[in-house]
């Protein structure tokens, strides 16, 4: 007769049960999101970076003023989305694109909402945030850009 073997089990969840801290400067930033707004920082020269960094990208200066920009910018580049995955921000086709909000010298990322073909680089949009109740200071508050025209 073969030995019986006892295997124990314990039931294990590993998690990290925190909340991530953002600090002053991406905390502005969603703050403003929050409020219906876009946030940048000045850099050096008077660049004004968005989202905001801690420290201008370009000579690793620290930066110390934040300034609104947008809601209007334009379209750098963009990529269609023809079927949106389930996780998309946006059940509907869309692009991705990085948009340079008014008064910005850098682009963010962002869903473009517009008909298929009707998207180019150049092309102006505007900020399309949640509303107001449903904002909570986080990046999905710009829910989207749209075409001015729309």
């Amino acid at each position: 007769m073969a030995d019986v073997v006892d295997i124990y089990r314990s039931p294990h969840v590993l998690e990290y049960p925190y909340v991530r801290s953002v600090g002053p400067v991406v905390g502005a930033y969603l703050t403003g999101l929050r409020d219906g707004r876009i946030v940048g920082t000045k850099g050096t020269g008077g660049r004004v970076i968005v989202p905001p960094t801690e420290y201008d990208p370009l000579t690793g200066d620290e930066t110390n003023e934040f300034v609104e920009v947008g809601p209007g910018g334009t379209v750098v580049t963009w990529a269609w989305v023809a079927d949106p995955r389930e996780d998309a921000p946006l059940s509907e086709p869309f692009a991705w694109a990085l948009v340079t909000p008014d008064g910005a010298d850098t682009a963010i990322l962002a869903p473009i909402k517009a008909p298929a073909g009707s998207i180019s680089s150049g092309m102006r949009v505007t900020a399309s945030f949640l509303p107001a109740g449903e904002r909570i200071g986080r990046v999905q508050d710009l829910c989207c850009f749209i075409p001015e025209e729309a």
